[in-house]
């Protein structure tokens, strides 16, 4: 945890090491396609390995990638995340109605999107993971349906004792409805964590009474 946060922190730094970063998977393509044609894209992921080896990954092939955040209670580690993380790309959005509306703009626009979709979310579906059902947002598939956007998951897994990391975007997520595409997504980060589970940060109260 202190090390991801450092890196988080000090995320200016983090983007530019370049050298730490292999970057391999189906869904880098998608991506540039998607671009080349002037849409939007959704890149999904969980509070695993180091999610801004992501961000990272897609500047070093001439894209950049917003961000949605939950604005946390404290004031001073919210300002110091916030102007960290936005070194990473732009724009970065807060949950909520405003966050919305801007995240719509920028999807519409063109723009990629990198949304964290391990969080238990109040008013999402349940939806298994690990196993387990736990109330999931359908937020990036919705979007992704009614904008017609790929919705691509990707990882950044800690290599190298934890030094480098391997960065792998999968194919896109098929375009069915949004507890399906949901679900597959939930299956994929599933089996990342169950191939490391070491580099899952279960502290999100992701269950029921968990």
């Amino acid at each position: 945890m202190g090390r991801t946060l450092f890196e988080i922190y000090h995320d200016a730094e983090f983007q530019t090491q370049h050298h730490k970063f292999k970057v391999s998977g189906p869904g880098l393509e998608a991506l540039k396609e998607a671009n080349a044609a002037g849409k939007g894209a959704i890149i999904v992921s969980g509070h695993f390995g180091q999610w801004e080896a992501i961000r990272a990954a897609i500047k070093m092939n001439g894209l950049e990638s917003g961000a949605i955040i939950r604005t946390h209670r404290n004031p001073h580690y919210a300002r110091r995340v916030l102007t960290a993380i936005q070194a990473g790309g732009k724009p970065i959005l807060a949950t909520g109605r405003a966050g919305t509306m801007a995240l719509v703009r920028h999807l519409r626009s063109g723009g990629i999107i990198s949304i964290l979709l391990d969080e238990k979310h109040s008013e999402g579906v349940r939806i298994p993971f690990l196993g387990l059902d736990a109330l999931t947002s359908l937020s990036a598939a919705q979007l992704a349906l009614k904008y017609n956007l790929p919705m691509i998951p990707a990882y950044g897994i800690r290599v190298d004792d934890g030094n480098a990391f391997q960065v792998i975007f999968e194919a896109p997520i098929a375009h069915t409805d949004t507890v399906t595409m949901t679900r597959t997504f939930n299956d994929s980060l599933s089996a990342r964590i169950k191939a490391n589970p070491d580099q899952w940060y279960w502290m999100l109260r992701r269950w029921d009474g968990a």
